[in-house]
This record gives structure tokens, C-alpha cells and sequence, in this order.
């Protein structure tokens, strides 16, 4: 879709607002592709991928409840000595329906110190991976402190031990991101050097190809769901020739998102080209695939029909004062036809 327009407007907010929080939105001006750090073509595929989402739907079987107890076994140490170690966590978790008590392995014992449970906290420790997640405080103690930054929760419904389905929305350039960064060795040499050359890390073909591959995996066996989301190119003038030709391959992919071209520009030369004229500065071979929708300035016999709501025509003469505001024509019939005036302080 190519949308001309004059660049800067609040359209793309617009259109963010419109498509709501689950649907992968990324906006881009037609400049951000020239870099000395990283390639056009690299930035261009960053922005697509940005713009592509996957809901990954997971089913685990946790035990969530409330801690009643929390107690560390000790015993002697096999390597000799005089220390002790701890053998085995004993934790008694309780809901609205019953209460559970579990032995855990020492390892979970670590976890929870790091998420620093204690009893009467609200968590849910996952069967297979053994993660533990504190949720909160219980609202039973709601009433224990006068002032307090603690989040509480209600206690869980439910038996102890369940089946909880997790819902987890992710972009495919996260999952690009997490797999390319390149950790280094555990040496100060390495650690150094990193700290010394902070490039911008790019990410291979092939990486992205083997995270396809992954991401399709996942969609035949119903696990994860694609979300196509929307890619809004401004000043779409700026690119060159190059990058429209990477952009032409890019939008015959299986998943690519619906891509958004707003330019301001009549016929004028495509950049990165001599004497190659086109409408919009896009080469003809991509000008013929997408649609383009233009839009006009409102005349005033429109403006005069926009509608206000009540409420701002019974706060508008409170606003014009604090604003130092004030219309031409006498109360609040004249805000059809008149416009409203700056006055200097």
C-alpha cells in the first residue's frame, strides 16, 4: 500500500492504535537504512522481521499456591569437613481448594531465594523445568503493614498441582537477536575486547533461514501461531534503488507483513539512479504491485461538518482561558466557522 501523503503526520500512530497491542507494528523513515555500521539491506530485513509476531501457546504443568511452609534439610557433607549441605527443600503450597506438600531438589531451593519467597507469597513452580515464578503476596496479609510496596495477589483457585496454558508473544528479530549475540570467552582478554568494539552484531542469512525452519516446525505441530503484522516505510523517497530491490524479493516471502509506502514527492528521480524518473521516487516493477491511496486536506465547507463533542464545548471557554485562548466570534456558536486565535502573554 503506498499512502501519499505528506510525511510527519499522525496517521501511523493512528494506524498503531487501530491494529492494538497483539499486532506487530513497526514504524521506519526511508533515511534509517544508511548507516556505517550495518548494511541497507540488513536494516531493511531487521524492520521485517520486526513487523512478523508469533504467539507460542504452551501448556505446562505447574503447582501454584501459596507457601505455608518453606524448609531447608540439611545434611553432612559427602566431600568431608565440617559444613552442611542441604539435601532436599520441603515447601507446603495452599489454595482455595486444598493444600500440597512437595520435596524439591536443592537446585530449586536457589531459585527461590533468588525470587526471595518466603511464606505467605504467592508462586507456581513448573513441573518439567523446574522455574519458579513469585507472583506476588497473598491478599490475606493485605492488612499487615499501613504502607508497603508489595503487589498482592489472589490466592489461587484450583487444586495445587494444574495444567496452565502460557501465552507468550514474541517477534521473529527477538528470536534473531537471542540466538546471533555472541557471548564471548569467560577471560578478561575476551571481556575486554568486547567492551572496546560494541558493534552492532548483524545477523547471517543462514541464522535466519535455521530460525525459519524452527518457526515453521512449531506452526505444523500447533504450538505457535504467525501474527503478520504491519511495516510503515515514511519518506519512502529516501530509499535507493538497492534497497527497492531488496524490498521487491523481501515481499514475495511466505511471511511477509502487509508493508506501508508513505511519500509526499510527484515524479522525481529515484535516488541512488542518474536520470531514471518514477511517480513517488519507486521504480515502476514495485509501483505497479501496490495500491496507492491519496488523501486531501479538508476543505472548509468539511471542516465546518466535524462534529464536537459535548463535553468540549462545555469546557472549551475554561480552556481558552487557561491558554490564553480566545475566539473571534461571540460564545461557542462560532466554533463552526472561526478560527481560534493565539493570543501573545
Amino acid at each position: 500500500v503506498l499512502c501519499a501523503w505528506p510525511p510527519g503526520t499522525a496517521l501511523a500512530l493512528a494506524i498503531a492504535q487501530e491494529l492494538g497491542s497483539k499486532v506487530p507494528f513497526c514504524p521506519m523513515v526511508g533515511s534509517e537504512v544508511y548507516s556505517t555500521e550495518i548494511k541497507k539491506t540488513e536494516v531493511l530485513m531487521e524492520n521485517f522481521r520486526r513487523a512478523i509476531g508469533l504467539r507460542i501457546k504452551e501448556t505446562k504443568e505447574v503447582y501454584e499456591g501459596e507457601v505455608t511452609e518453606l524448609t531447608p534439610c540439611e545434611t553432612e557433607n559427602p566431600m568431608g569437613g565440617y559444613g552442611k549441605t542441604i539435601s532436599h527443600v520441603i515447601i507446603g503450597l495452599k489454595t482455595a481448594k486444598g493444600t500440597k506438600q512437595l520435596k524439591l531438589d536443592p537446585s530449586i531451593f536457589e531459585s527461590l531465594q533468588k525470587e526471595r519467597v518466603e511464606a505467605g507469597d504467592v508462586i507456581y513452580i513448573e513441573a518439567n523445568s523446574g522455574a519458579v515464578k513469585r507472583q506476588g503476596r497473598c491478599d490475606t496479609y493485605a492488612t499487615e503493614f499501613d504502607l508497603e510496596a508489595e503487589e498482592y495477589v489472589p490466592l489461587p483457585k484450583g487444586d495445587v498441582h494444574k495444567k496452565k496454558e502460557i501465552i507468550q508473544d514474541v517477534t521473529l528479530h527477538d528470536l534473531d537477536v537471542a540466538n546471533a549475540r555472541p557471548q564471548g570467552g569467560q577471560d578478561i582478554l575476551s571481556m575486554m575486547g568486547q567492551l572496546m568494539k560494541p558493534k552492532k552484531t548483524e545477523i547471517t542469512d543462514k541464522l535466519r533461514g535455521e530460525i525459519n525452519k524452527v518457526v515453521n516446525k512449531y506452526i505444523d505441530q500447533g504450538i505457535a501461531e504467525l501474527v503478520p503484522g504491519v511495516l510503515f516505510v515514511d519518506e519512502v523517497h529516501m530509499l535507493d534503488i538497492e534497497c527497492f530491490t531488496y524490498l521487491h524479493r523481501a515481499l514475495e516471502s511466505s511471511i511477509a507483513p502487509i508493508v506501508i509506502f508513505a511519500s509526499n514527492r510527484g515524479n522525481c528521480v529515484i535516488r541512488g539512479t542518474e536520470d531514471i524518473t518514477s511517480p513517488h521516487g519507486i521504480p515502476l516493477d514495485l509501483l505497479d504491485r501496490v495500491m496507492i491511496i491519496r488523501t486531501m486536506l479538508y476543505t472548509p465547507q468539511e471542516m465546518k461538518q466535524v462534529s464536537l463533542p459535548s463535553s468540549f464545548l462545555l469546557s472549551f471557554p475554561l480552556i481558552c482561558s487557561q491558554c490564553s485562548l480566545t475566539a473571534v466570534q461571540k460564545g461557542i456558536q462560532g466554533l463552526d466557522l472561526a478560527p481560534v486565535h493565539h493570543l501573545t502573554t
